[in-house]
């Protein structure tokens, strides 16, 4: 909320500043009539549509910082969680004895591809990764992609923390 009423803000501001000066001058080049005020009101005016363009200048360097800093935090939580799910994969195949082909073929399976995609990867036969991603489900007690996956997803969600209300801006 905070966020969309700076943003707001800063719209309006810069608005309000550029369509004092491109009205001025569009009404000059047009020849448009107007009528004349004293010189003092003109350049208060005018140093009021400075002021709010510079105000709309400050504001969008706020909001560029504060992009920056949320940016670097989700950076970080999402390098936190691929260090998280790549713990959880090691521990995972470490506790189901695979072999280092099986722990390839299963890092692929987890990424979604296809058996043929494995074989070519791998540059194995597609009967060969279909033999070994039947021992990885064997292993892992499972029937399929599906439920290996929901394995660690389980493992996954289980693990975060509940998210607080400064993490839902």
């Amino acid at each position: 909320m905070k966020l969309n009423l700076l943003i707001l803000l800063m719209v309006l501001v810069q608005a309000v500043g550029a369509l004092f000066f491109i009205g001025d001058i569009a009404m000059s080049v047009l020849g448009i009539p107007r009528q004349p005020i004293d010189w003092q009101t003109r350049e208060m005016l005018e140093i009021g549509a400075a002021v709010a363009l510079l105000i709309g200048l400050v504001l969008s360097g706020a909001l560029l910082m504060q992009s920056q800093r949320r940016l670097g935090r989700a950076e970080a939580q999402l390098q936190r969680a691929s260090a998280a799910f790549m713990d959880l994969l090691e521990q995972n195949f470490c506790t189901w004895g695979l072999t280092p082909a099986e722990r390839d073929v299963a890092f692929f399976v987890l990424k979604g591809f296809s058996t043929q995609e494995i074989a070519g990867f791998r540059k194995t036969s597609e009967g060969t990764v279909k033999a070994q991603t039947n021992a990885i489900y064997r292993k892992a007690g499972v029937s399929g992609r599906g439920q290996l996956m929901s394995l660690f997803i389980d493992d996954l969600i289980a693990d975060s923390p509940p998210c607080s209300e400064k993490d839902k801006d």
